[in-house]
């Protein structure tokens, strides 16, 4: 009786892990490593920044700036190699939405085998702005040891890829 019981708990669990993955059903299969990390944050813009009917009561009122974090994602092609994308997604109310979209060209021109890509920490959301993440990675598949490239990302913004120096 136990072992039965035991044996539907398992199936019961497992039925409900299943139903709570549609997410995750639509992420590609050709998606090889994903890595969120960052920090970014942009004022309003000048035409946002201007009060609605309801905010003109209220003269310190003012649109809040727009934050997030960003996402790098390795595509494995059909030959193998990966192609790079980097994402900026926005903090709202009602969950992360995607804001930009970039294919990292400095890759896909190196015809690159992803082997990993790591954030600068694995302590969780920076307080401050900008990004930098390695990507670890072979241009011959038969290369014994990856190079390490990193995508800097300053606090204004300004993008660098680069090879590591250690």
């Amino acid at each position: 009786m136990k072992a039965l019981f035991a044996a539907a708990l398992l199936l019961g669990s497992f039925s409900q892990a299943f139903a709570q993955t549609p997410d995750i059903e639509a992420l590609p299969v050709s998606t090889i490593f994903v890595t969120s990390s960052g920090m970014w944050e942009r004022e309003p813009a000048d035409d946002a920044a201007k009060p609605t009917e309801p905010a003109q009561n209220n003269p310190t009122a003012r649109a809040e700036p727009t934050r997030g974090y960003y996402k790098v994602v390795a595509m494995r092609q059909g030959d193998g190699t990966a192609k790079i994308y980097l994402q900026q997604i926005a903090y709202t109310a009602d969950g992360p939405a995607l804001v930009d979209t970039l294919e990292l060209e400095e890759f896909t021109q190196m015809k690159a085998y992803v082997t990993d890509i790591r954030p600068e920490s694995s302590a969780g959301a920076s307080s401050l702005p900008g990004l930098f993440v390695t990507v670890h990675l072979k241009t011959d598949p038969a290369q014994k040891e990856p190079d390490a490239w990193t995508i800097l990302i300053d606090e204004l913004g300004d993008m660098k890829i680069e090879k590591a120096s250690n």
